[in-house]
């Protein structure tokens, strides 16, 4: 009995061992490779901020940009953060199992003290022979024989059970180490990136001060940017309208000759019903009427199942929507915007910013509705059952209305905005209600 208890706590402790170490590397693998990623997009938006402060003195561009770069480094941080709670929660398991394993150690030790003592007093040979022979059948002489092997393979047992506890111990020690040296270096990383936060918190405020000394200056540019939103906007709205009201009427077509044909049934069923009425005598019944199945109203958006399963597949994939550009950011938000104090700017789409020149790519396929030309620069919508997708800022469009567009299909190029700044705007609406596209697109 205490031969198995033995081998099983041994095994245990083994055994937790082995599984303690495992998820320790993958999920500070995946915590690193989180890391890495993150400071890649780091490095992406500082060379985007220097360029932009070379090209043009925009400041709102700038404030987003260092915006995104505090986002990304407490994004940073937090990572770290959860690396340091993995190393703490792994210097707690190994120190308990430390504990255990020097607790079992010690059992062991003792054990082997009690079997070496009891061999010594009982070593001489007479001593097991007599025991042997003081049996009283063969088998139960037998039965002392394997007793004894049991108790020798017991003894070596212990020994080896001793050693692979010491090399198991001396192991998860040294694990306890490395974890603790880990935790150290980290934790110094942690302070360098919350001093990195800190200078980008001062970045942004500095230019926050730059934004107020402006003035009028400001205020122009945002009257500015409100009348082209507004421009665009407009055009969107009319897009759709005329969209809603080419449905419409198509719709009506196709009813008003749903409705002549059902006319045209029910009138000849009338007929046949009259004459063959003529011929019922005596007690017979006359033939049921025939009915017609109802028309079931529908979205005038949606006339086919091909228009319905489009609008369908739109919907199954919010969230998880490509950007239209690739390596942009934000500059301003669905909603409203607070540049400055009273300063507010509300955008009823995602305003992106990219390099002039980045390739434009649609998100979901679908139908041009419109290919509108404004300020120079061009505004692409596109329709998917109830939803539209609209591109504005944008140039190099080779399109028409009515063509059939696929997703990543590239339509065009991203412009300069009008602080020379490269962006594409991206309105999403279903029907007549504008609806975020940050809720629409993949996650970065």
């Amino acid at each position: 009995m205490i031969r198995f208890v033995v081998v099983l706590l041994s095994i245990f402790i083994f055994t937790t061992d082995l599984h303690a170490q495992a998820p320790a590397s993958k999920e500070q693998q995946e915590l690193e490779k989180e890391r890495q990623q993150l400071r890649r997009e780091l490095e992406e938006t500082q060379d985007q901020l220097n360029k932009n402060k070379k090209t043009t003195k925009e400041i709102i561009s700038q404030k987003a940009l260092i915006e995104r770069k505090l986002s990304l480094q407490e994004k940073v941080i937090d990572n770290i953060s959860q690396d340091i709670n993995f190393l703490d929660n792994t210097i707690y398991k190994s120190q308990r199992d430390i504990n255990k394993m020097q607790l079992l150690l010690d059992t062991l030790k003792q054990d082997y003290a009690k079997s070496m003592v009891y061999s010594y007093k009982n070593r001489n040979n007479s001593d097991f022979l007599n025991f042997i022979f003081s049996a009283s059948s063969f088998n139960d002489a037998i039965k002392r024989i394997t007793y004894l092997k049991s108790y020798r393979n017991y003894r070596e047992m212990q020994g080896q059970n001793i050693l692979r506890t010491q090399e198991l111990l001396r192991n998860r020690i040294n694990d306890l180490s490395g974890t603790k040296k880990k935790k150290s270096t980290v934790l110094q990383v942690q302070a360098k990136e919350a001093d990195v936060l800190q200078s980008q918190q001062e970045e942004k405020n500095q230019i926050v001060k730059q934004l107020k000394a402006q003035g009028k200056e400001l205020n122009s540019q945002v009257a500015a940017k409100k009348k082209q939103m507004a421009k665009v906007s407009n055009a969107i709205t009319a897009a759709i309208r005329r969209a809603i009201e080419e449905a419409r009427k198509e719709a009506l077509v196709k009813a008003n000759g749903e409705r002549k044909l059902r006319d045209a049934e029910l009138k000849s069923s009338k007929t046949s019903s009259e004459t063959n009425s003529g011929s019922v005598k005596g007690g017979g019944k006359a033939p049921r009427k025939a009915t017609l199945p109802p028309v079931v109203p529908t979205s005038d958006l949606l006339p086919t199942t091909e228009a319905k399963a489009l609008n369908e597949n739109f919907i199954k994939d919010k969230g998880l929507l490509p950007w239209p550009v690739d390596k942009g950011y934000t500059l301003l938000h669905f909603g409203p915007n607070k540049i400055d104090d009273g300063i507010i700017i509300v955008n009823d789409g995602l305003s992106i910013g990219c390099d002039i020149g980045t390739p434009v790519k649609i998100i979901f396929g679908g139908e041009v509705t419109l290919v509108n030309n404004y300020d120079d620069l061009v505004l692409v919508v596109v329709k998917h059952g109830r939803y539209f997708t609209a591109y504005s800022n944008i140039t190099g469009v080779n399109l028409s209305k009515g063509e059939m567009v696929h997703t990543g299909q590239v339509i065009g190029k991203a412009a300069a905005n009008l602080d020379g700044v490269g962006e594409v705007k991206l309105n999403i609406t279903l029907e007549k209600t504008d609806i975020n596209p940050e809720q629409w697109l993949r996650r970065r």
